[in-house]
């Protein structure tokens, strides 16, 4: 009996260490667990609560944009259904009814805009006011307003209206498009097939999408759902800053989106809303992106910048001393990664400013000064006959206007046209196409026949430059 407290307490110390144990091993595999799973940065919001009070702080600052276009002649459409196409004989016994004069026919549609003033201007698509004869807005809070155009811009899709005499305006904040993150939460407002004020919500998918709609392609591509009416509307960040305009969906496609991006509209709307119309820079180059053989060829590891395809007689980087066959690589000190992005950053700039390009020339930088302008006159090539180089399989002859003409190319390019190539041979199996021009042989411009056959001459492995219309330069090796 003596010994009965002892055992209790020999129990309780073992239940204890047990206890303890068990706890420590707990411990231990969350220690373990916690260093193997990476932790979520303290600002990441992976899904917002939700998107109601961002709704009701940027909903009066967006519009719906109704149009009327009068079709002259009803269009063929119209006259198709409502017109007389079988020119039916006249019920009534008389002759064939010939056709009346042809009746106009009103052509409505619907988009969407935001308001960026007090003033009363508000941003939309090009494509939504085009060809407008009469254009309406109505606000948030059902007031309506006649809108007069300000100016649009077709090769970006945006056009600037304005309401006078509205009171009580909600202008939104533009935001920074460059800033804004793949992945990063977006809402959308707009109309879409003319329900007013919709809201939806999603990711920005991609960045710097291109459509083949024009020079300035650069969109912004989100899953937010968009549709017909939703063009012209804002895309917006979490903070209810503008960062892109609703312009374009995929017509196959769900969830796929584009919005053009605020950072590049902005100067363009404040061009409109100046003059009415918007004035571009012009540098006199035709450009093409680097693919990995030009790369290669020219050396530049990075294969960032835009080649020089032709420079234009007389126009600012001809009179500035840029040559074909230059790659640009920054402009004013910004580092120039592709044609594209050339073409955007020149266009920025204004017409008359001296400005600084650097480009890579046999492999050295050379910087000059171009005076940013307009296009100017070209001039004609002389014109020489066709010969063969048997070595290659190939019939050439220099450039003229009318033989540059018929096979692509501008009337002012310069080279030796390939004019033909035999089958089977070494020119066709590498590659080489009717309608080449051929710039340079083994990195050495030739400018005619003479100086093309001198060259092939030289060596057993010949890389040919070609220029080939529609494609931009490529490079061709022939053994």
């Amino acid at each position: 009996m003596k010994r009965k407290p002892f055992r209790l307490l020999g129990l309780g110390i073992m239940i204890l260490a047990l206890t303890g144990f068990i706890w420590w091993g707990y411990g231990l595999e969350n220690e373990l667990e916690a260093k193997s799973v990476p932790e979520i940065e303290s600002g990441t919001m992976m899904v917002p609560v939700n998107f109601s009070e961002l709704a009701d702080k940027v909903r009066p600052g967006v519009v719906n944009i109704r149009t009327v276009k009068t079709i002259k002649g009803g269009g063929p459409v119209f006259r198709h259904f409502f017109g007389n196409p079988f020119r039916q004989k006249n019920p009534f016994g008389g002759p064939h009814q010939e056709e009346g004069p042809s009746r106009d026919f009103k052509q409505r549609s619907l988009g969407s805009g935001f308001i960026i003033d007090k003033a009363g201007h508000i941003v939309t698509n090009n494509h939504v006011i085009e060809n407008a004869d009469q254009i309406k807005v109505k606000l948030a809070d059902e007031r309506e307003f006649e809108a007069e155009l300000v100016g649009r811009d077709p090769n970006t899709d945006l056009a600037l209206i304005r309401i006078k005499d509205a009171s009580d305006l909600v202008p939104l904040k533009l935001g920074d498009s460059d800033a804004l993150s793949v992945g990063s939460w977006v809402m959308a407002v707009g109309s879409p097939f003319g329900l007013e004020q919709t809201v939806t919500a999603g990711i920005v998918s991609a960045k710097g999408r291109t459509l083949g709609s024009g020079p300035y392609d650069d969109f912004i591509q989100t899953d937010a759902s968009i549709n017909p009416g939703n063009s012209g509307g804002p895309l917006l960040n979490m903070e209810g800053e503008v960062v892109g305009i609703n312009t374009a969906i995929v017509a196959n496609g769900q969830g796929i989106g584009f919005a053009i991006p605020i950072s590049m509209a902005q100067g363009i709307v404040e061009q409109l809303q100046a003059n009415g119309s918007v004035t571009r820079g012009w540098l006199g180059v035709s450009i093409q992106d680097l693919s990995p053989e030009l790369a290669e060829y020219y050396g530049i590891k990075d294969k960032k910048g835009a080649l020089v395809a032709q420079v234009f007689e007389g126009d600012p980087a001809d009179k500035a001393g840029i040559k074909a066959n230059d790659v640009i690589v920054e402009v004013d000190g910004k580092p120039i990664k592709s044609s594209r992005e050339l073409t955007r950053t020149i266009a920025d700039i204004e017409v008359g400013k001296k400005t600084t390009v650097t480009v890579l020339r046999d492999g050295k930088e050379k910087t000059v000064t171009v005076n940013i302008a307009r296009r100017g006159d070209s001039e004609p090539l002389a014109q020489r006959k066709p010969e063969d180089s048997k070595r290659l399989g190939i019939r050439i002859a220099e450039a003229t206007p009318e033989t540059a003409k018929r096979f692509g190319h501008s009337e002012t390019e310069k080279g030796v046209l390939v004019v033909g190539v035999e089958p089977g041979s070494k020119a066709a199996e590498a590659g080489v196409r009717q309608g080449d021009m051929v710039k340079e042989v083994n990195r050495k411009p030739v400018t005619s026949v003479q100086e093309l056959r001198s060259e092939v001459e030289k060596d057993d492995e010949v890389q040919l430059l070609v220029k080939r219309p529609n494609a931009g330069f490529v490079v061709i090796k022939i053994s």
